[in-house]
């Protein structure tokens, strides 16, 4: 194997270890703003903390490596309660402010069905991540079985 071709697998190595967290090896973040939203929604309602802690996250990556612990867990526990849902679909995606994309989703509970919109940013190798989201919008879905009116 030639130097040439060496040196380009470590350089391709080192690339894809930037998308990386440190010392996991567990790629964060989404490959597309809609992708970061079916995974952080999938999380939700597995009501795995450490899978929506990897697509949860700024312009600096996920906020695991941002954020205090303790105030993680407490923020994702009533994001987990917020958005349960029973399926989710997608209605589109389109610009939004310094550099956000703003996806909407339809969320449905039991009889209840609310749109909602998350803000995702781009962070560290391209990856996207889930910034912010409209938590009005399902304020009814936490500690509700699903029994409301649908609007």
């Amino acid at each position: 194997m030639s130097f040439r071709k060496v040196a380009c697998l470590f350089f391709l190595a080192a690339c894809s270890r930037a998308t990386q967290t440190a010392g996991t090896g567990q790629l964060t973040g989404a490959p597309a703003p809609q992708v970061a939203v079916e995974q952080f929604l999938r999380a939700v309602n597995a009501k795995d903390l450490q899978a929506i802690s990897t697509v949860f996250g700024t312009k600096n990556g996920p906020a695991r490596e941002t954020m205090d612990r303790t105030e993680l867990e407490k923020r994702e526990i009533i994001l987990a309660c917020y958005f349960a849902h029973d399926s989710a679909r997608i209605l589109g995606e389109s610009a939004g402010t310094q550099g956000h994309r703003e996806v909407r989703v339809e969320l449905k509970k039991g009889k209840m069905t609310r749109q909602s919109i998350f803000y995702t940013i781009r962070g560290p190798g391209s990856r996207w991540y889930v910034d912010n989201m409209d938590i009005a919008s399902v304020r009814d879905f936490c500690g509700n079985p699903g029994m409301g009116r649908t609007q």
